[in-house]
């Protein structure tokens, strides 16, 4: 039993790395019921409640950092409320439609939303630029949450065998 909960937890991790780069799997919550699954199974001897807090306060963050970089990108382009929310719905809306989806999905919301408003084909040009780098700054940073989780674990791991 203990050998399939291993393998289970380490699969979480790994699909939770793929995770990361494809939004539509929740990547740094998988990583973490991975983890904490690992934990469980030592009864908490080699990953303690230590650890997993400290990795459940990077899964949060990451998670944040996924969401709000792109409204973040938009904001900071001078964007509108109805930018914002574009950019914010064609990001979620986008993860239904592949990897093209998930690239344009916030760029053509936000743009959409910016046109709507201003009636600008170049503000809202700039809007949806805006949010796109935001959408890449995001998952970069998602991207780094999750190599701290797996650095912590397999840090933890090697100190315990000492």
């Amino acid at each position: 039993m203990t050998a399939a909960l291993i393998t289970l937890a380490l699969i979480l991790i790994l699909i939770g790395l793929l995770g990361t780069i494809y939004p539509a799997i929740p990547g740094l919550g998988l990583m973490f019921g991975g983890a904490w699954l690992l934990a469980y199974v030592n009864d908490y001897q080699i990953f303690g409640t230590t650890t997993l807090v400290f990795l459940g306060i990077v899964t949060v963050i990451g998670t944040a950092m996924d969401y709000v970089a792109g409204m973040l990108g938009a904001k900071y382009t001078g964007a509108s409320k109805l930018a914002v929310w574009g950019a914010f719905i064609g990001g979620i809306v986008g993860a239904f439609f592949s990897l093209p989806g998930l690239l344009l999905g916030p760029l053509l919301g936000a743009g959409v939303g910016e046109f709507m408003t201003q009636r600008d084909m170049l503000k809202a040009g700039k809007v949806g630029l805006g949010t796109f780098i935001g959408f890449i700054i995001g998952t970069v940073a998602k991207v780094g949450c999750a190599l701290t989780i797996i650095l912590t674990l397999l840090t933890v791991w090697i100190v315990s065998l000492f």
